[in-house]
């Protein structure tokens, strides 16, 4: 059964307040894939386990959100855009006070898998801003909607090393099931709707994804530096806070949280790199952008009891990794205009998996090795990237 197109005749316009809720939205939801991080020592303590299994709770969440990107984004080509977000809103608050009210370990893994699975919200936004956008402001709008998802991104580890540091880790989880419920009434209100696009059903729409990574090997390639790029992130963010609670810091969560806001440094000055590679230097910026994340882990190798080492390091690797994805990002678009979502759910499932594995990587060789195997960790994924771009991902203008 085909689904009619209404949005050509239908299409609500974009205005500012629209434009506003749907950024804040995006910061917001995105947030809830990172308040574990700096929480972890709390919760190991809390439940009596390692390091190594607090860690995999990051790792789950980002296994989820893969999950969620694989199955629940391109639904946003044939459902109501709104309605759906509505639905996912639901979830993410139960998952939330799942993860709030949890009794053991496993039961705090399997709600970490959830918010993850169900906080796929901002890749439905990014796509419909730019749906509403006009033709000559369709860039701007995209930005913007970005800047949101950016700035969610380094706040949220901020805000929950505060949070845990004072009121406990579980009054993170209770705070953003509170929020997400505030927004879930503000979006009611001011989100519009978005009518379908495509005449198909939601088995065409699979199959067409394996298509997609049949039929574009530059995707795979690309998807795949995006992956290993993550993975340093992932690898050095969630063992951070081990590093910090040890001598010679001994730090807490809050502390951790405050590496969040000294990262927005690095990763703010993506967005100029990212006009570098739209005057057609793509290949060269992004060869420097990934060159940093190596650098950064040498840097991290003799900062072990550093801060202003790991302050230096830290710029460097959300400058490398931030300007890498918007990259990779602005070359897979410009392959199938047409498929631009599923285009983004294929990068995006790879780019968390990456990340994952980074998570779960790290948290292991801390458990065996502390920080040193954590630098090993990040060099040998900051290395792979660096190979996979220089001996297959040739230059090109469009690279």
């Amino acid at each position: 059964m085909t689904t009619p197109s209404l949005s050509s005749s239908a299409q609500p316009e974009l205005t500012k307040l629209n434009l506003w809720v749907m950024t804040i939205a995006t910061g917001m939801v995105v947030a809830n894939l990172y308040y574990n991080q700096p929480l972890l020592g709390r919760i190991a303590a809390t439940f009596g386990v390692t390091e190594a299994s607090a860690g995999s709770l990051a790792m789950l969440t980002q296994i989820g959100y893969a999950v969620g990107m694989l199955f629940i984004i391109p639904l946003g080509d044939m459902l109501r855009r709104k309605r759906l977000i509505m639905v996912d809103f639901a979830a993410i608050i139960i998952a939330l006070l799942l993860a709030a009210l949890a009794v053991n370990i496993e039961m705090l893994m399997v709600a970490s898998f959830l918010i993850g699975a169900t906080s796929v919200v901002p890749q439905l936004l990014v796509p419909m801003a730019a749906h509403l956008a006009k033709p000559e402001a369709r860039g701007r709008t995209v930005g913007f909607v970005m800047s949101g998802l950016l700035i969610g991104i380094l706040l949220s580890r901020t805000v929950s090393g505060f949070v845990g540091a004072h009121l406990g880790w579980r009054a993170m989880f209770f705070i953003a099931a509170g929020m997400m419920l505030v927004l879930w009434l503000t979006l009611y209100f001011l989100l519009p709707e978005v009518h379908p696009d495509f005449k198909g059903n939601y088995r065409k729409l699979m199959k067409s994804l394996v298509h997609l990574i049949q039929e574009q090997p530059m995707l795979r390639l690309v998807a795949l530096r995006g992956g290993l790029c993550y993975a340093t992130f992932g690898a050095f963010w969630t063992t951070l806070v081990f590093l910090l609670e040890e001598p010679p810091f001994q730090l807490g969560s809050d502390a951790a949280g405050l590496f969040g806001l000294v990262g927005a440094a690095g990763a703010l000055g993506a967005g100029y790199m990212g006009r570098l590679s739209d005057k057609g230097n793509s290949f060269t910026v992004t060869t420097l952008c990934i060159l940093m994340i190596v650098v950064s882990y040498v840097v991290f190798g003799f900062s072990g009891s550093s801060i202003v080492g790991l302050v230096i390091g830290v710029i460097l690797l959300d400058l490398g990794v931030q300007a890498t994805h918007i990259s990779n990002q602005t070359f897979i678009f410009s392959i199938l205009p047409e498929a631009r979502n599923r285009l983004n759910t294929i990068y995006m499932v790879t780019y968390f998996i990456g990340g994952a594995s980074g998570t779960f990587i790290a948290s292991q060789a801390w458990h065996l090795w502390k920080w040193n195997g954590v630098v090993g960790v990040g060099l040998v994924f900051s290395g792979l990237a660096l190979l996979l771009h220089l001996l297959f991902l040739k230059p090109d203008p469009k690279a």
